[in-house]
């Protein structure tokens, strides 16, 4: 939190105009000075598409996936940025420049800059970019998501329908809002009435000090236009992101909590004595968790997370996020019944016992199939189940996947021989001769695919 003459010099800056001579010049100074750092993104990318008048058919789709001719596609995209450092640091959102093989940056003042993606995350819809060769440029500062409050009045600034440059205003309508926007839902994100409008995607939400408290993410709608749900990617989450990007990191790490829980309800808060629904109860635990060494076990409670109240799940995973692997948190809970306070190391999903990751080869009956063997690295990184074993398919391979088998797919067993590894799996495979079946785990399902060959 903000030192108390901190605070006081941020509400000062937070004040609503009062004066005639304020009212007058409404959000002009704001505008000026946090205009220049919000960009238009245009962005290509290469896209596969087949000429197939079934593709869309939920019956005669699956007969004729194979017809007609895979031919390449260019997929246009348009939203927008902010500028976080003079050097070009950008940062935007992933379903804006996701994939992309040419993005082109133009800023306020008509500049334009050829760019690259360093990191990018759809999860939590962020990512940056450099712009190449650029300096000097203006840059917005981050404010500590903290501090936001619902009421607050705020701008949002983007590019809406390629029209240009457009600013519009609004409140704070709500905070800590999850699995509400784009992506998985990681994350929490705040909400406001500022109307965002398809290319608005990336661009600023500011306070009235021009500070960055969001990047617009999406909005809430049954048309398809803004009806004043919009929401924004908190600051912290943006500052974590960025400094990764800046580290080198070639993909988004999110510390690994290694448990489940469950939102504390009515009832289990009066039998646990507390004063209201609040925290959330620990329902299965990994044994390398951080929290099992801190004590904490099936059925005790985590109520606060550096001292903010958390209410789900899905909230202790965005702190421990914006906190970032290596950092320490203090966690408050309940552990036996008993008020308890920790400080834990936040650490990487481990990978162990190893993926191992491999691609089967021309010895077996699904060559080119690439396996991994699941462990809590690859369950953080495919939303696993905690409990879940077996051996992930990361790509069927061609034969496989006109066979049926998906990206995604858990391998548990190949002709009824059990596989925890993918060495077993691949071995199973290259004894198949006369026929193959194939138990495999599909969105939490079993699916059995039976083939003779």
């Amino acid at each position: 939190m903000l030192p108390a003459a901190g605070a006081a010099l941020a509400q000062d800056q937070m004040q609503v105009p009062q004066s005639p001579a304020e009212i007058s010049l409404g959000f002009v100074p704001v505008v000026k000075s946090a205009a220049p750092a919000v960009v238009n993104i245009y962005a290509r990318r290469v896209v596969e598409a087949r000429s197939n008048p079934f593709m869309d058919d939920p019956f005669f789709g699956r007969m004729f996936r194979d017809f007609g001719q895979s031919r390449p596609r260019v997929q246009n995209s348009l939203g927008s940025g902010v500028i976080l450092s003079a050097d070009g640091i950008v940062v935007s959102n992933h379903h804006v420049v996701g994939g992309s093989t040419d993005i082109r940056v133009v800023l306020n003042d008509r500049r334009e800059y050829s760019a690259h993606v360093l990191l990018a995350d759809e999860d939590s819809d962020l990512a940056v970019l450099q712009l190449d060769g650029a300096e000097d440029l203006p840059a917005l500062e981050l404010r500590e998501s903290g501090t936001v409050e619902v009421g607050e009045l705020v701008l949002a600034i983007g590019n809406p329908f390629g029209v240009g440059q457009t600013v519009s205003s609004g409140i704070v309508s709500g905070l800590a809002r999850s699995g509400l926007a784009t992506g998985n839902g990681r994350g929490l994100f705040i909400q406001t009435d500022a109307p965002i409008n398809p290319g608005n995607s990336g661009g600023a939400l500011v306070d009235v000090a021009g500070r960055l408290i969001g990047i617009n993410t999406s909005i809430l709608s049954r048309s398809g236009g803004s009806n004043g749900i919009g929401f924004a990617i908190p600051a912290d989450m943006v500052a974590q992101f960025v400094a990764q990007a800046r580290a080198g990191e070639e993909r988004f790490e999110r510390p690994w909590m290694g448990a489940t829980g469950q939102p504390v309800s009515q009832d289990m808060a009066e039998a646990l004595g507390l004063e209201g629904p609040y925290g959330v109860a620990l329902t299965e635990l990994h044994p390398a968790s951080p929290l099992t060494e801190a004590g904490y076990g099936v059925g005790d409670v985590i109520l606060t997370v550096d001292g903010t109240p958390v209410f789900t799940p899905e909230e202790i995973l965005y702190h421990l996020a914006v906190a970032g692997a290596g950092a320490k948190v203090v966690i408050e809970g309940m552990v036996e019944g008993e008020m308890s306070q920790s400080e834990v190391t936040l650490v990487k999903a481990p990978d162990v016992p190893p993926r191992a990751p491999l691609t089967t080869s021309e010895a077996t009956v699904l060559p080119g199939m690439a396996l991994s063997t699941i462990n809590p690295a690859v369950q953080a990184e495919f939303g696993l189940p905690m409990g879940i074993e077996g051996v992930i398919i990361e790509d069927p391979g061609p034969l496989g996947a006109r066979l049926g088998v998906r990206p995604g797919d858990i391998l548990r067993a190949v002709n009824d021989m059990r596989v925890s590894t993918g060495a077993e799996a691949e071995e199973a495979l290259a004894r198949a001769s006369r026929r193959l079946n194939l138990d495999i785990l599909r969105g939490g399902r079993r699916v059995v695919l039976r083939f003779r060959l």
